[in-house]
């Protein structure tokens, strides 16, 4: 009945009860999970978990935030991630500005904010490439650098599918997204009392235009935030994005999960 679309399984978070975890799942009515990668390792452990468990699909890239500490034949691995059957889209990648926002005072420091910001760059569109390449889809991640972000990926409108993920704009934004036949998705964000925007917008998109995620073990939905999150809580999204919209649970998760069932079909399946 509904997909967490984004999840971190492969992290240490669940190394003791990960079989619990995706019991809570099911029980919760969520019948399918794609957990995502951010390295090379990560690449490797979620392909591992997907085999695993027929409930689990993987997503492989490098997130931008790991791009100095990534190997520079990274493309050529995820290459051969991406034929993989059970991997079912490209990222997380993208352009993460949050930590390096200013530029720095110092010539040194000057210059290693800008390689850091080329780097990000470089792999972000690598990987886009690969996307077409490959006939996936791509899982955004974009903080605090929107303008460069779309300056990057708006090239790519009709090549490929992009989806925003943990969408914490503005109706605008996620509107100008849809208009370059990309998509957002929403995590339990939007049950916190200040999350006016990204509330909005889950209540003024239309069907077909967005689906669910946990971004787990972060972002635990109300009441839990603070806490642990799991892919069980996509549920409790799912019901207060419902109650925002004026329409039913059953009516939400048709079509977010439609949504991202189609997102996350191989273009070559």
């Amino acid at each position: 009945m509904l997909i967490d679309s984004h999840a971190h399984l492969d992290f240490k978070d669940y190394a003791e009860d990960l079989s619990e975890v995706l019991a809570r799942a099911q029980g919760a009515g969520v019948s399918k999970i794609i957990t995502i990668s951010t390295t090379l390792e990560s690449c490797r452990r979620a392909v591992d978990l997907a085999d695993r468990h027929p409930m689990v699909r993987a997503a492989v890239g490098i997130h931008p935030l790991y791009v100095d500490e990534s190997a520079d034949d990274f493309l050529e691995q995820l290459r051969e991630f991406a034929k993989l059957p059970n991997v079912c889209a490209i990222g997380e990648t993208g352009i993460d500005y949050h930590k390096n926002q200013t530029p720095p005072e110092t010539q040194e420091q000057l210059e290693s904010w800008r390689r850091n910001r080329d780097r990000q760059a470089f792999f972000f569109r690598q990987q886009l490439d690969l996307a077409v390449e490959s006939g996936l889809n791509v899982v955004v991640h974009q903080r605090d650098s929107w303008g460069d972000c779309l300056e990057i990926i708006r090239p790519y409108s009709g090549r490929l599918k992009a989806v925003f993920h943990c969408f914490g704009g503005t109706l605008e934004e996620a509107t100008e997204l849809v208009g370059l036949g990309f998509l957002v998705s929403f995590t339990g964000i939007v049950t916190f009392k200040n999350a006016a925007s990204p509330q909005r917008a889950a209540t003024n998109l239309p069907p077909g235009t967005f689906f669910l995620e946990t971004d787990c073990p972060f972002l635990a939905p109300t009441p839990h935030r603070g806490k642990r999150c799991e892919p069980a809580h996509t549920r409790l999204t799912a019901e207060h994005i419902a109650k925002l919209r004026g329409e039913s649970f059953e009516s939400l998760a048709a079509h977010t999960t439609a949504a991202a069932e189609a997102f996350f079909r191989r273009r070559d399946d």
